[in-house]
């Protein structure tokens, strides 16, 4: 340990006490205990090693030196999870949307490789393996949202039969594309759940793609394509929603909407919903391909927790990412209880208002910067175009180029395929990209 920023909890507790009259320092004002863990200290814990926290480690390590990180993470290889769309399609492959945890995580910030048990705000700590405790100054939650497709029944077992995939998961997103190769005739079902999820536009991505591929292999004519959707519109936003249902309707696809997947008979091909509006009604479908988009919700390590809200999520002020409670404790990206859309692209907007906060936070300065709510979803309409949906908290467009981006463009497609992920990898994760609001501003002469 170096001697910048890791004086232990309790002699800094000892220092303001001797000097009653003095200006707090930093640390001191924040919620602080006498009673600390001391097994090992941080400056900065970010717990979480995907998007979110790999994006924050960089910021952080510039700000506090990489020797005073730690990025708690147990997984050995870290995914750029929107390219797998693309994968599910046939468009892309997997091996190209992913690398080793160790090549992503900043040089000389220290990897934690184990899975947080429990979170101790009161005492600046958190609990991961063999009942270790990591003591912080500053601690980030960056832990993700949970795939639930044991919520389902048949799944996940059911996955071991063909004819069903999913996009959510490394195990399922390459079967969705030998489903779609192996279709012949009949019923293409794409789910939405009745539940937060991540990409709310990635369950009928996938269904616009799986169109355009029976249209190019000549099996369109065989295929009724059905989007089962736990929601009642197609899409949040109404101006990409009327958009949507134009492409639907010149394409003949089928919606039906507030249908919740809540079983999976994958040795008979066969999918029950629940009707949502008439609890208790249900419908089965047949299938020849489906497509499951899963449940999801917050890890099990945040329900429950002091950092959690009611639901699960962690509990953070919708402007600066702050704690509500504890002032040292933040919060990124999907494990919050942000009410935007849960997105790579919002991680990138969030990251560099909390880098802000965090901040005047470490000066004891009020935090000014706020997040919008942006977020963006690029909706691929087909194997060449994609409509780029933009939008705020309030479900407005807030739209980065000064076209109509409810329009399906073959530009907006490469932007998604080919340089959406070399900004991921050299830009977010080595802290460098915060959203595209400089260039919005500069592209609308500051009017945006």
């Amino acid at each position: 340990m170096t001697s910048l920023g890791v004086m232990p909890l309790a002699s800094c507790v000892r220092q303001c006490t001797r000097s009653p009259g003095a200006q707090l320092g930093s640390y001191c004002r924040l919620h602080t205990s006498s009673i600390s863990c001391t097994k090992d200290y941080y400056d900065v814990v970010v717990v979480g090693g995907g998007s979110a926290g790999i994006t924050m480690g960089a910021r952080m390590k510039r700000k506090v030196g990489a020797e005073n990180v730690a990025i708690v993470e147990p997984s050995e290889k870290h995914y750029y999870q929107p390219l797998w769309t693309l994968v599910g399609a046939g468009a892309k492959r997997l091996p190209t949307s992913v690398r080793s945890t160790a090549s992503v995580i900043p040089s000389g910030v220290k990897w934690i490789k184990s899975a947080v048990q429990g979170f101790e705000p009161d005492k600046n700590c958190i609990r991961i393996s063999d009942n270790k405790k990591i003591s912080y100054k500053y601690l980030i939650i960056a832990l993700g949202i949970k795939l639930q497709y044991e919520k389902i029944k048949g799944l996940p077992e059911g996955f071991k039969y063909p004819k069903i995939g999913s996009n959510y998961s490394v195990h399922t997103v390459e079967k969705t594309w030998k489903a779609m190769q192996d279709f012949k005739r009949g019923n293409a079902i794409f789910t939405f759940p009745n539940t937060p999820v991540k990409c709310a536009g990635a369950p009928q991505k996938i269904m616009y793609l799986s169109e355009a591929y029976f249209q190019k292999t000549g099996k369109r004519a065989e295929a009724n394509i059905i989007f089962n959707t736990s929601l009642g519109v197609i899409f949040g936003v109404k101006k990409y929603a009327d958009a949507l249902l134009e492409i639907i309707k010149n394409r003949n696809i089928s919606v039906n909407y507030r249908q919740n997947l809540i079983e999976v008979r994958a040795d008979k091909q066969e999918a029950v919903f629940e009707n949502l509006d008439n609890p208790g009604e249900t419908k089965v479908f047949q299938y020849e391909m489906l497509h499951v988009t899963p449940p999801m919700g917050p890890p099990d390590v945040l329900v429950n927790s002091p950092v959690a809200d009611a639901a699960g999520w962690v509990d953070v002020d919708r402007e600066t990412l702050q704690h509500t409670k504890y002032p040292n404790v933040f919060g990124i990206g999907d494990c919050t209880n942000l009410p935007t859309s849960k997105t790579v692209a919002a991680v990138a907007a969030q990251s560099g208002v909390l880098d802000k906060t965090i901040s005047l936070v470490m000066k004891n300065q009020k935090p000014t910067k706020r997040y919008d709510g942006y977020t963006s979803c690029p909706l691929v309409t087909n194997y060449n175009k994609v409509i780029l949906a933009e939008f705020d908290y309030n479900a407005q467009p807030l739209e980065t180029f000064p076209i109509d981006q409810s329009k399906e463009r073959w530009t907006m497609y490469h932007m998604k395929a080919d340089m959406m992920p070399f900004l991921y990898w050299y830009g977010l994760l080595n802290g460098l990209w915060g959203g595209p609001a400089p260039i919005r501003k500069l592209l609308h002469l500051g009017l945006k």
